[in-house]
């Protein structure tokens, strides 16, 4: 069985220590601020810049991007399984999967396969990371892929964000949806659905009634709560999400919590305050 090389996306926002771990090849997205463009910055810093009013926007990976990555692997004798942000969320995936047929034309004795995860963020993270964990347990590139394909649709992702005015600048919700939300301290409940796209799915009072929907939505579609490791992000506002990860465990004996930031690219259009659950459940 020949050797080869996870590519993630910087949009799965795990930590450094966990790409390492688990011998991932990172392909950053990039993120524009006050005419710099950055392919990585510390997420403390990035949101502290968007207190100050800083209003980032972002750019997907470019074919370039991908066959200057991919390329070098090949030459190294190594086959490559990429694992794409969201076509729902970025023409990411649809550069990926150029830059597979390109280099599967040059290097035809190699395999070079590009897989749409349909998630984001952790959602994105915890598909990667159990997918890197078969690798690790000696599947083949194809079972991988396969594996990929067949449970991405079991990758539930849930959230709620504190300022609706960064949903409305990216067109989620209107904007007399976000003023008189934010005045009546209305707090959206999304996820992201079966293609991929983000979906408002409810509305709550207050931000615990939000943080405890999201809670709601795991104990009614997880599989086996308990004998999972859950994932959770958050866009500066760890407290709100270590307290949904206490409640988790308190309530569905969930032993292992992840908890991380959303990294500047989707913090770009989520904003401060964003809290993100992500499980494996039997639909999103």
């Amino acid at each position: 069985m020949s050797e080869y090389v996870i590519l993630a996306n910087s949009t799965c926002d795990i930590t450094k220590e966990m790409e390492e771990e688990l011998e991932l090849k990172m392909i950053p997205l990039s993120v524009n601020i006050e005419d710099e463009t950055y392919r990585s910055y510390d997420p403390k810093e990035f949101y502290q810049r968007m207190r100050e009013g800083a209003m980032p926007s972002t750019n997907a990976v470019n074919i370039g991007d991908y066959v200057d990555a991919i390329e070098p692997i090949l030459s190294s004798g190594k086959d490559v399984l990429i694992l794409a942000f969201s076509s729902g969320l970025s023409t990411t995936y649809n550069s990926a999967a150029m830059a597979a047929r390109e280099l599967s034309e040059k290097y035809p004795e190699r395999k070079v396969y590009a897989v749409d995860t349909l998630c984001a963020s952790m959602g994105e993270g915890l598909l990667v990371w159990h997918a890197a964990g078969l690798k690790k347990a000696g599947k083949s590139i194809e079972e991988v892929r396969d594996w990929v394909v067949k449970n991405r649709l079991s990758v539930c992702h849930w959230f709620t964000v504190n300022d609706l005015h960064h949903l409305k600048r990216g067109g989620r919700v209107s904007a007399a949806t976000a003023i008189v939300g934010s005045m009546l301290g209305i707090k959206p409940v999304l996820h992201v659905d079966n293609e991929g796209h983000l979906t408002s799915m409810d509305k709550a009072r207050g931000r615990q009634s939000a943080l405890l929907r999201l809670l709601e939505q795991m104990e009614k579609t997880a599989i086996s709560p308990s004998a999972q490791t859950i994932f959770i992000s958050h866009s500066d506002c760890e407290a709100d999400a270590r307290w949904l990860g206490d409640r988790i465990k308190e309530k569905l004996g969930v032993k292992e919590v992840v908890i991380n930031f959303i990294g500047p690219v989707i913090g770009s259009h989520t904003g401060i305050g964003t809290v993100a659950l992500f499980y494996l459940g039997r639909e999103r």
